[in-house]
């Protein structure tokens, strides 16, 4: 049974830090990409960055690019989301998910999807 489990959410304030972690099992991930999504109140769920497991390759929305970055950790069956100078418009449920592609629209080529951690950046 594949379970894909977030942690590391919480309270930050504005221009904060926080890194989110992804703990995954059930299946040989190898062969999936690995992706962190995020659904803010009243909005839908959008793509926040992605991972190859294998290659590493890694792709982010413009929105975070160049403040979150993702990796992952082969020998644990991790994936990492780090979140640096957080801002008010990062308040979302964090979700990991995992699918043997990314695709642009939901769901988004995913197969797996975790339950979610809480991120609220206050101001």
């Amino acid at each position: 049974q594949v379970q894909l489990v977030e942690s590391g959410g919480g309270l930050v304030q504005v221009g904060g830090s926080l890194r989110l972690s992804c703990a995954a099992s059930g299946r040989t991930f190898s062969k999936y990409v690995m992706g962190w999504f995020r659904q803010a109140p009243g909005k839908e769920r959008e793509f926040v960055a992605s991972i190859n497991w294998s290659s590493g390759r890694t792709y982010y929305a413009d929105s975070v690019k160049g403040r979150f970055t993702i990796s992952r950790d082969n020998a644990k069956n991790m994936v990492y989301l780090q979140m640096n100078s957080l801002k008010p418009e990062d308040t979302a449920v964090y979700y990991c998910a995992a699918g043997p592609y990314y695709q642009p629209s939901p769901p988004y080529g995913m197969d797996y999807w975790g339950k979610g951690t809480l991120v609220t950046v206050s101001s």
